[in-house]
């Protein structure tokens, strides 16, 4: 059973000024908007925020390798890395490169993984917005993700209580750390949509795990009707089926089309959407950000998601101190947006970018539920 109290939110101010550097997709403002914009709609009122914890090195254990940890740490503390370090854990590089927080941003949104586990051991809903790091793997860096929050936060449901979970991710790349952490355990649903030939170029269709891995590969285009016909054909019948006692969802904005690290063409509503299903599906929800590169479609999508677990309505245009917040960001070393458009400040719901379901989805599903209804 739910405990009857409201969803929670864990964040902290190491995101306000952290940044992977000048030059890397993730230097755009990310979870401190999201805190900003939901104080200012009166949506994080002191009793729903937890401040994160930072992971002490032996808790990330459970996942990654002791030698691993203490390399992150070392990095951190000297700034620079060797070359056989760069080469054995991947730290060091353009993707995954050393700054001045990299080993304490990313064990603080492992923290906040691992707590939720902890607060939902009677039930409940947690978001993390800093989470859903889903590349890590055990003993190097991949993809901007230095640890593996979401099989964190996998393991800790486990430990406390949770015995069936359901991982769900929404984001434009495959979570390839994810489906390595769990691709043989039966009690680990996984489903994933995700760009074709996108980095990682992991997550085949015929990719099926011990059975419960659904890799759904999309192509370029995806829009807010597909998802809809994923999400109904798709992800809440093998929830459904799977029976969870705990869901997590990974809910990278990346998907949405004014991203400029996918070409997919989602609107937030599809995210907003999908949150919405799953709440009723297991007693135990944890929601995770993940991708998302354009600081203004990044903070509304995200700001939706708390809208959505709370049951928040969302104005149709937004007061003048969250739009405040919103003319307030900059996207520093790109050409592609000058300034931003109206709506990108005056609103949170984008207009629903709806379209054509491609045969490729159709077919694709078909496949997977064919496999479903047997697995299930």
């Amino acid at each position: 059973m739910r405990m009857n109290q409201p969803p929670r939110f864990i964040g902290s101010e190491i995101y306000r000024h952290s940044s992977y550097g000048h030059w890397h997709p993730l230097r755009v403002p990310r979870v401190s908007t999201v805190m900003d914009l939901a104080r200012a709609l009166g949506w994080l009122p002191a009793h729903q925020y937890l401040v994160s914890p930072r992971a002490k090195p032996a808790a990330l254990y459970g996942f990654h390798t002791s030698a691993y940890v203490a390399a992150l740490q070392a990095a951190e503390t000297a700034q620079a890395v060797s070359d056989a370090v760069r080469a054995r854990h991947g730290l060091g590089t353009h993707a995954n490169p050393v700054f001045p927080e990299m080993y304490r941003r990313p064990a603080t949104s492992a923290g906040a993984a691992m707590l939720a586990g902890e607060l939902l051991r009677e039930g409940g809903i947690i978001y993390t917005p800093a989470g859903g790091t889903h590349h890590g793997f055990p003993d190097r860096a991949n993809g901007f993700c230095y640890l593996n929050d979401p099989v964190l936060a996998i393991q800790s449901l486990r430990r406390n209580g949770a015995t069936r979970v359901a991982y769900i991710d929404v984001d434009a790349h495959h979570p390839d750390g994810v489906e390595y952490a769990f691709a043989d355990e039966p009690d680990v649903l996984l489903v994933s949509t995700h760009e074709q030939n996108r980095w990682p170029r992991t997550g085949a269709l015929e990719d099926a795990g011990s059975g419960q891995v659904f890799n759904l590969p999309v192509p370029a285009g995806f829009n807010d009707t597909e998802m809809a016909f994923v999400r109904e054909r798709l992800i809440l019948p093998a929830v459904a089926a799977f029976r969870p006692d705990a869901i997590v969802l990974q809910c990278g904005a990346d998907a949405v089309t004014e991203d400029p690290q996918s070409r997919m063409a989602l609107s937030n509503n599809a995210h907003w959407a999908v949150v919405a299903a799953l709440m009723p599906m297991a007693p135990r929800f944890v929601v995770l950000g993940g991708g998302g590169y354009n600081p203004w479609s990044v903070g509304r999508c995200w700001t939706g998601v708390w809208a959505t677990l709370n049951g928040h309505d969302v104005p149709e245009r937004l007061p003048n101190p969250a739009q405040d917040v919103l003319r307030a960001l900059k996207w520093t070393g790109q050409s592609r947006v000058k300034a931003p458009p109206e709506q990108w400040v005056t609103t949170l719901r984008d207009q629903p970018r709806e379209g054509p379901i491609s045969d490729e989805v159709r077919t694709r599903v078909a496949q997977l539920t064919a496999r479903s209804g047997v697995w299930a």
